[in-house]
This record gives C-alpha cells, sequence and structure tokens, in this order.
C-alpha cells in the first residue's frame, strides 16, 4: 500500500491511452475500482458497467469543473454544457437533443453526407492524394454545417471545418505547439459564430427552423433570457464540432480496413447491391467496432458529490472519481474477446444504448445524462465513410498506420493514404 503515496497524474501524460492498462495492474485481476492519486490527492479510477453506473449517477458525481479549465476551455468553450450539472444542464441539453438527437435530424444530414463524399471519392478516383482523416474533416465539416443552416462557400466551410479540427487535435496536448494554435483557433471560430448567432438575431440572417443556427440564435435559458451570443455561438460549434472530430474514427477505419481486405469487400458487395445511403448494417457493425477500440479519449473525470465507497476502495467528498473508457469499452467482464477486432459483435445489435460497458460517446440517458446526443450522426457519418473507403476503385496505403499510443488525442499517423487503385473496378455506387 506504500505505493498509493506515488502520484498518478504525470502517466496521464507520459502514458496517454495506456494510463488506465497501468493502473489495472496493480488490482486484482477484474476489479472494478482501482485507487490512485492525482494532484496529490486520493482518487478512484472505476471501469465496467458498474463504474459507468457510478461515474453518471447525478447524486454522487458531478462533472462541473473536473475536467482542467485550460482543457474544458479550449475544446468545448467557456460557458458550455458540458460545464453544467443538475436542472441548468438538463434544461440546455434538450436543445443538443432536439437538434441533433431525433431521426429526423439525422436523415437530414444523409443527403449533405452522400454528396460530400461522392465529391470525395470522386478526386480521390482521379488522381487526389488527401488522406481519410483529411477527407473526412472538409467532407463532414461541410456536410454539418449545410445541415446546421450556416451559410458560406463550400472552400469558407472546408476552411472553418480545418479549424474546428485543429482545436480537437491541439487541446490534450498542452505541451506542444499544436495546443496554442487550438487557443487561437478557438478565438477565431468563437468570433465567427457569434456574428452568425448575432446576425441571426438581428434578420441579416434567416436559417430555417429546426436547424442548429436558429435553435441556438433563440434558445432561452432557464429565466427565459436569451443566452449571450457569444455562449449561443459556441453550444453553436458544439453541436458541429463532434461531427468533425469523427475524422479521427474515419482514419482508424481506413488502417482496420487495410488491415482487414475481407471485411472491405463484404462492405463494397453490401454497397453494390443497395447504394451509398449513409452506410448499411455491415458498415455500421463495422463503425461501432471501429468506435469500441478507438474511443475518441481514454478517460473522463468527475467529482465527488458525498464521501464514496466501491469494493473497499474510497474516496472523500470533492476527490475524483475517473472513467475508464477505454478500459470499459475492452472490458473482458463485458465483451467475449474484448480486445479482439470483431464487427460481428454488433451484428442484430438495433439498440447500442442499451450496452452499458458500450460509452465512446459517454454513457447514461441522452435526454437527463451527460450522453453525446449527436452520436447517431457520428454513426452515420462514419458508416458512410467506411462505405466509401471500401469502394475497389481506390486502395488504402499500409504506410503510416502506426498510432501513438501516448498522445491524446490520437489516430494512425498518416490519418490512412488513400490512392487510385492500379486497376479501377466498377463503382458499386453508380451501378443499376
Amino acid at each position: 500500500m506504500g505505493r498509493r503515496r506515488i502520484d498518478d497524474s504525470l502517466g496521464l501524460l507520459t502514458r496517454g491511452y495506456g494510463f488506465g492498462e497501468d493502473i489495472w495492474r496493480r488490482v486484482e485481476p477484474g476489479a472494478r475500482v482501482a485507487p490512485v492519486r492525482l494532484l496529490g490527492e486520493k482518487a478512484m479510477l472505476v471501469r465496467g458497467a458498474e463504474g459507468v453506473a457510478l461515474f453518471y449517477d447525478p447524486a454522487r458525481i458531478a462533472r462541473h469543473g473536473a475536467m482542467p479549465a485550460i482543457v474544458q476551455e479550449t475544446l468545448f468553450g467557456r460557458g458550455s454544457v458540458h460545464s453544467l450539472d443538475g436542472d441548468e444542464h438538463r434544461h440546455r441539453k434538450a436543445t443538443f437533443v432536439d437538434v441533433a438527437y431525433e431521426d429526423a435530424q439525422v436523415e437530414r444530414l444523409v443527403p449533405p453526407l452522400e454528396r460530400e463524399w461522392r465529391r470525395e471519392l470522386d478526386d480521390w478516383v482521379e488522381g487526389g492524394r488527401r488522406s481519410a482523416y483529411d477527407a473526412a474533416v472538409g467532407a463532414f465539416g461541410r456536410a454539418i454545417m449545410q445541415w446546421a443552416g450556416l451559410p458560406g462557400t463550400r472552400d469558407a466551410q472546408t476552411r472553418w471545418a480545418r479549424r474546428l479540427a485543429q482545436i480537437v487535435d491541439g487541446f490534450g496536448a498542452p505541451y506542444s505547439p499544436a495546443f496554442p494554435l487550438a487557443m487561437m483557433n478557438r478565438w477565431w471560430s468563437d468570433r465567427n459564430a457569434q456574428q452568425l448567432i448575432d446576425a441571426t438575431r438581428s434578420g441579416a440572417l434567416a436559417p430555417r427552423e429546426g436547424t442548429a443556427l436558429f435553435a441556438w440564435a433563440w434558445h432561452r435559458a432557464e429565466d427565459g433570457e436569451l443566452l449571450p451570443s457569444r455562449v449561443a455561438g459556441v453550444e453553436l460549434q458544439n453541436s458541429m464540432r463532434p461531427m468533425i472530430a469523427v475524422a479521427r474514427f474515419v482514419a482508424f477505419a481506413a488502417k482496420e480496413l487495410h488491415d482487414r481486405p475481407v471485411w472491405r469487400e463484404r462492405i463494397a458487395t453490401e454497397t453494390a447491391e443497395r447504394g451509398l445511403r449513409a452506410g448499411g448494417p455491415i458498415a455500421t457493425m463495422f463503425a461501432q467496432e471501429v468506435r469500441r477500440t478507438a474511443p475518441f479519449v481514454p478517460l473522463l473525470p468527475g467529482w465527488a458529490l458525498r464521501d464514496i465507497e466501491m469494493d473497499a476502495v474510497t474516496v472523500p467528498k470533492g476527490g475524483r472519481v475517473v472513467l475508464d473508457i477505454l478500459g470499459t469499452d475492452l472490458d473482458h467482464r463485458s465483451w467475449d474477446h474484448a480486445v479482439q477486432f470483431d464487427p460481428e459483435r454488433f451484428r442484430g445489435v438495433a439498440d447500442y444504448e442499451a450496452l452499458t460497458a458500450f460509452i465512446p460517446h459517454g454513457g447514461a440517458e441522452v435526454r437527463t445524462g451527460h450522453r453525446c446526443p449527436g452520436e447517431k450522426l457520428a454513426i452515420a457519418g462514419l458508416a458512410t465513410a467506411i462505405t466509401v473507403l471500401s469502394d475497389p476503385r481506390i486502395s488504402i496505403s499500409g504506410v503510416g498506420l502506426r498510432v501513438n499510443h501516448r498522445r491524446l488525442p490520437t489516430k494512425p499517423l498518416s490519418g490512412g493514404r488513400i490512392r487510385a487503385a492500379r486497376s479501377p473496378e466498377g463503382c458499386p455506387f453508380h451501378r443499376g
């Protein structure tokens, strides 16, 4: 027990996605909780369905202030829903649910998704050399901005999407030049989004009702007042940026498709039979397994609202409780052959939210908890990208697919290099 005096904070920077694995080696195999020390204070790391149940219990755990402010404000923005708890969180979260979670909103995203990914595919076939990641940033960015009701040319939308993608890339690396660049892009994006909110409120812009721009321009807080236009602009970005962040999953999907040509052929065959249409069942199974095995972040922090005890491990009121996202998604007690990449585990799984230990976009209920309401959009986007990456007219290079698991967030280093195939075959998207 003397080792408990060691502070584990440095391990977050030096181990990254391997942090949880190192901690679990200290305790009994299969343990649900492990004692840690963060910034000199007692804390606990939890995983599995039991850990998820504790972490998302609003009577025991709060999220407000748990994430370092320098990270919170860079990634999510000052005053965002991610910094709220209780009734205030539920009230603002309801607008995110209206904007992003309902099936009609997902269907509204499908046409621009298909359109933008067809353009990326055509560019690759004609000799384009963008990586899967870079193509996804542009395609997802343009599609989600059209969906959100934003004006602007394709080039302008692509440029803003790249800024938002860089914020995602740099927020978790405060020791690198990527972080100050992320702060600069956050300032630019906040200003641009605030101008869109102000233009909508003044009548200079008239976005369609039901779009994210309309919803956040006219969202009222619990006291009945409109949100400050800067905060409304932050939430407008939080309705779009997660879709752009899915580009990191696309890079992982390119790696897995390269390593599993049989699955790539299966998806291409499915597409030939049904067309692109946001990805079929097999592409969606593959997308879900990518999300399970390559979550965006490895951990999420929270505060104990009272003294917490779990399996004889305690943390006092005000102590940190940290949910091991990766350790839960790869939990041997929750998944058969947990570390094996096997999309078949998602065959016939319609209600993925019922899988307690499947939390790549957070856990608990969407409407009342902290689960991301844009998860359906992310799945549709990723499945569409996987469908395109399986087209036999393009190839995925095996060069540069190594993943640096110490960096947060991470992806295959090359982003997945895509080239026109040497022997082009018929396009499954245009048959029939």
